[in-house]
């Protein structure tokens, strides 16, 4: 028998993709390597704790406004299957996901094949055929991979292979009792290891070639979460231990136990330190295991071989067909947004749900019908750039999008932007709408009064704010035409009359009149150059021109976009 879709894995975004495909009764089977959902969660974290957050008390009543704290929770209607049922920890425990991902599966009656572990993949004029370890064959016409970063990355260091993993090392400190350790990794779990033996060890020190990135700062959750930084105070503080910047260059098993490792710091012309450890253990993350697809299909990796090269559709550019959703999307954002994480990808999930539905079942994007009028358009965005979790959590990436055609105009909600820009939508003119930190907004300490910084509920000088905030453009046949910015606000409530909405309508008002000139064109006839001609590797202005107004939006290129220039994703 061959399906419609193959999904192999049952982690959060393999259930997150099959239950809405038993929604909408599509058929399909998910393979899973593990007995229950969630295989990867039975030992990850090492130490239990999750990062991801579960705000319980928001002081809201609006379930999609609480998704913008609740990491955990998938996509679902069901108020039974919110996180935040099972408990009331800030940063909860990795057996409450587990218990939970086991729930959500039962609940929405996916169809999840377990203790089924798929060591080939090969495709033919029929489609993907998925070989498991038991010896069955299972057929589907579309494959989506939605196995994670299941495989430890291994840097290229002379004897690494000699070093303890952070797959396998004891999480018991009383293994390492007096101890000189190095742990090799400045993520998440480097840090999250070495805290743990801060009570127990002689020494740790914490090596790598970068510099530290605080995820407070970067605002990519993925970069070091202050709940794993309590080791910075014992080395700054002078409690023995400290944060090595350099390259680990060899790592040897001394004769009488223990390790002899040569460091060359990045910071200094000091020649190649040897430091002696008693143990030695590797945190360098975690890469896509492509080993499972033979010449018929394997996809082509990129950002050092460790994830899978996608299109705008999560599509890999290289196997028509062959899909994947959850933390192996974060190639289209890497270091960026959220894609690598629940809370980011249960929406991309959605999002990759509506692209297979356009593509093979004849169904158009989700979307409601407005007036269009600059006032009911301007309504719709401010109401949802107020709730909205997905706009929210995948910052830059997702946008709510507002089509106009004669006097009809119709939103879409949630559309990855770079699948907008790629056509997805098609050649409509269109207004995207986003919520996006300012540029450089990663190079600034947030906690650095002596930093300027544009004030609240500015609407002049919204453009150059650097904190969250919307960012509206208007798309003309995939050409970004013109940008409006809303000014930032301290708790991102962006409704004020004067502030946020009516420069609002008014950009709303001229990109309405921007594209009726458009629509009128003559079938056939060629559309106007989107820009006007300019030298050689110089954008030009847009062709149509804008009045200045006192707190409107101004010219396009004093409203640059949030993330670089009229960039969209």
């Amino acid at each position: 028998m061959t399906h419609d879709y193959l999904i192999i894995g049952a982690g959060p975004a393999g259930l997150q993709l099959a239950a809405l495909l038993e929604r909408d009764g599509h058929d399909y089977r998910v393979l899973e390597a593990g007995p229950a959902p969630g295989t990867f969660f039975t030992t990850y974290p090492r130490h239990r704790q999750l990062i991801s957050i579960n705000k319980v008390y928001t002081g809201s009543d609006d379930p999609e406004f609480n998704l913008r704290t609740d990491w955990n929770s998938l996509l679902s209607d069901d108020p039974a299957l919110l996180f935040a049922r099972y408990t009331e920890r800030y940063f909860p425990d990795a057996e409450v996901l587990l218990r939970y991902l086991a729930d959500f599966a039962a609940a929405t009656g996916v169809r999840v094949v377990p203790r089924t572990t798929v060591v080939r993949v090969s495709r033919d004029g029929d489609g993907f055929r998925a070989l498991d370890a038991d010896g069955r064959t299972w057929r589907g016409r579309r494959l989506v991979v939605a196995t994670g970063v299941s495989k430890l990355h291994v840097p290229p260091i002379e004897g690494i292979e000699t070093a303890e993993r952070y797959d396998t090392v004891s999480v018991d400190p009383r293994d390492f009792v007096n101890q000189r350790v190095m742990v090799i990794g400045k993520g998440n779990s480097g840090f999250e290891t070495a805290d743990a033996l801060v009570e127990t060890a002689a020494v740790v020190h914490v090596a790598g070639p970068h510099s530290v990135r605080f995820a407070w700062q970067t605002h990519y959750v993925g970069h070091l979460r202050a709940v794993n930084n309590n080791f910075l105070d014992t080395y700054q503080l002078k409690s023995q231990n400290a944060v090595l910047d350099g390259t680990v260059e060899s790592i040897h098993r001394r004769p009488g136990g223990g390790y002899l490792v040569r460091f060359r710091y990045a910071r200094s012309v000091e020649a190649i330190r040897e430091i002696e450890y008693d143990r030695v253990i590797a945190c360098t993350g975690f890469r896509f295991d492509a080993s499972i697809f033979d010449d018929t299909c394997r996809p082509r990796l990129v950002i050092d071989d460790r994830f899978p090269e996608q299109t705008p559709a999560y599509e890999s550019t290289s196997v028509p067909d062959l899909y994947f959703a959850g933390t192996l999307t974060q190639q289209r954002d890497f270091k960026r947004s959220t894609s690598g994480f629940i809370h980011g990808f249960r929406y991309g999930a959605r999002a990759l749900h509506r692209i297979l539905n356009s593509r093979y079942h004849g169904v158009a994007w989700p979307s409601t019908e407005l007036p269009a009028t600059p006032e009911a358009i301007t309504d719709a965005i401010i109401a949802r750039i107020n709730r909205s979790s997905g706009l929210w959590q995948q910052f830059g990436v997702l946008g709510d999008v507002v089509t106009v055609r004669g006097g009809t105009a119709r939103y879409h909600e949630e559309v990855p932007v770079a699948y907008l820009a790629d056509g997805g939508l098609g050649d409509e003119s269109a207004l995207a709408v986003t919520l996006e930190y300012g540029a450089g907004h990663d190079a600034v300490d947030p906690f650095d009064v002596s930093v300027p910084r544009v004030a609240e509920n500015d609407a002049q000088g919204a453009h150059r704010a650097t904190y969250l905030h919307p960012v509206v453009r208007h798309r003309r046949g995939g050409t970004v035409m013109a940008v409006h910015h809303l000014a930032e606000n301290l708790e991102n409530q962006w409704n004020l009359p004067t502030v946020h909405q009516q420069p609002l309508a008014a950009f709303v008002k001229e990109c309405l009149a921007g594209a009726e000139r458009w629509a009128e064109l003559p079938a056939g006839r060629a559309r106007p150059p989107r820009h006007r001609p300019g030298p050689a590797g110089v954008r030009a202005r847009p062709a149509y021109r804008r009045r200045r107004r006192a707190g409107g939006p101004g010219r396009p290129d004093q409203r640059r976009a949030a993330s670089g220039g009229d960039r969209s994703g």
